[in-house]
């Protein structure tokens, strides 16, 4: 055999060993050629490749598209280029840069076991004596370094995993900040679910109370999924929150989020939907302000006889990011007594309803691709939508009138205390799992001059085991 020949080897083996591809390292010609008829006699199916020398194996394993195919390395001690163990410690070296390493076994000449297993302490997977090695024991060597070569692969996997999940949940608290509220009456209630996949998303929400008494508090959706829309979404959120503590006209806030968006995006397709609430410092009213978003569902009322109206759609401006003319102006709803805003993201419509529990005329069918929201923001800049694919079955989603409703049957049932997490529970349920897309739900509202109730605080972080069962 030339350097760099190949031969497959075996063919009864078990069809774990089928794809196993082995790299011997050795410049003899005969004991080359004696591994091979070894293996040959041996249950273990290989495809068997050649090096002469240490640095035929390096160049072998560096080369790009060469390391992730070699699965084991059979490495002769007695190289022309290498001597002792230094053969191990620089394959070792090697193998260590490639994503998946290979296994590494040693032949060598000595009878006695210390040079063995000082390649074992070097790093070598295990060892074998030329002359004492027949086809089953170099075919169980072979597969029990594969197994641990496995094993460790798996282990590595299992650790990035890990690593990636923290991150990602970092990333996601980032997402979900502690309220910024000092009246005690002011409710404060956030909940953020991330969508299925393991995919991030942008929706990001925040709540600033102003020295005036004045509350404001934002949703917003960053198009697209993943780490850039994730970590921009946490930069407008930061933005924002920036932008009310310094005292910028609420009127101005958008325009300047809006610069922050052009300037921050990776590309320039990206654009966020966003809806801001102004409480004023009396509480007699609040401006809605809407960036192609959804609008938000008002619940007013007393405790015991609460309602939940799903607000129009008024006054709504085009998104941040869209490069078409138009602004946004606020639309001024006045309030008298207790009142609650329910602002969410398009994470929570489009979920799919696929259990019941929701009455079938509140349920929405879509276009594939373009939920129907989507075709009315189109209309909203002034142009005429056009075919966007072929029609899919008409699949039932929840969409803004089924969360009416349900949001509307869970107060009459229970309350508002707690009213975040039973919603996204629910929604979650009809959708039998996890969510396609993020979804991001807050509450603020105000209990009133002349009742004994305080506002409620909560966050849920939908991240744990518990939430990620269907």
């Amino acid at each position: 055999m030339s350097s760099g020949d190949v031969l497959r080897s075996g063919s009864d083996g078990p069809a774990e060993d089928a794809a196993a591809t082995v790299l011997l390292v050795e410049d003899d010609d005969g004991d080359a050629l004696l591994v091979t008829e070894l293996l040959e006699d041996a249950e273990v199916t290989v495809v068997l490749r050649r090096a002469r020398s240490v640095a035929e194996a390096v160049d072998a394993l560096s080369r790009p598209g060469g390391a992730p195919g070699v699965d084991c390395v059979l490495l002769d001690l007695g190289l022309p280029d290498a001597v002792g163990l230094t053969a191990v410690s620089r394959l070792r070296e090697v193998a260590e840069r490639v994503h998946d390493v290979p296994a590494l076994v040693v032949l060598t000449g000595l009878t006695g076991g210390d040079q063995g297993l000082q390649a074992v302490a070097a790093g070598a997977d295990d060892y074998l004596v030329k002359g004492e090695t027949d086809s089953g024991l170099l075919g169980r060597s072979l597969r029990y370094a594969l197994q641990r070569r496995r094993s460790a692969a798996q282990q590595r996997a299992l650790y990035r995993s890990a690593v990636r999940a923290e991150e990602t949940a970092r990333l996601e608290r980032a997402l979900l900040p502690k309220p910024l509220v000092g009246d005690e009456r002011v409710s404060v209630m956030v909940g953020y679910l991330p969508g299925g996949g393991g995919l991030l998303g942008g929706d990001f929400f925040d709540t600033v109370e102003r020295p005036d008494g004045s509350v404001l508090s934002v949703v917003g959706d960053v198009a697209g999924h993943g780490p850039d829309e994730a970590a921009l979404g946490a930069t407008l959120r930061t933005a924002w929150r920036t932008l009310v503590l310094t005292g910028t006209p609420p009127e101005r806030i958008l325009e300047h989020l809006e610069r922050v968006l052009l300037t921050e995006r990776a590309r320039p397709e990206v654009f966020v939907t966003l809806c801001q609430v102004v409480v004023s410092p009396d509480r007699s009213g609040i401006d809605l302000y809407l960036a192609g978003h959804l609008p938000p569902l008002l619940i007013t009322g007393p405790v015991g006889d609460l309602r939940c109206e799903l607000l129009p759609p008024t006054g709504r401006g085009r998104a941040l990011g869209v490069p078409v003319d138009g602004g946004w102006e606020p639309r001024r709803i006045a309030l008298d007594g207790p009142f609650a805003l329910m602002l969410y993201t398009d994470g929570l419509v489009e979920a799919e309803v696929r259990h019941g529990g929701v009455p079938d005329a509140a349920a929405e069918p879509v276009l594939d691709g373009l939920g129907k929201d989507a075709l009315g923001l189109v209309a909203l800049h002034g142009e005429r939508p056009t075919r966007v694919g072929p029609l899919r079955r008409r699949v039932p989603r929840l969409g803004q009138s089924g969360l009416h409703e349900l949001v509307r049957d869970d107060l009459e049932r229970q309350g508002i205390v707690g009213v975040v997490e039973r919603v996204l529970r629910r929604v979650r349920a009809l959708h039998g799992g996890p969510l396609t897309d993020d979804a991001a739900l807050l509450v603020v509202g105000w209990t009133g001059h002349d009742t004994p109730y305080l506002g409620e605080r909560s966050s849920t972080l939908a991240d744990s085991a518990e939430w990620a069962r269907p």
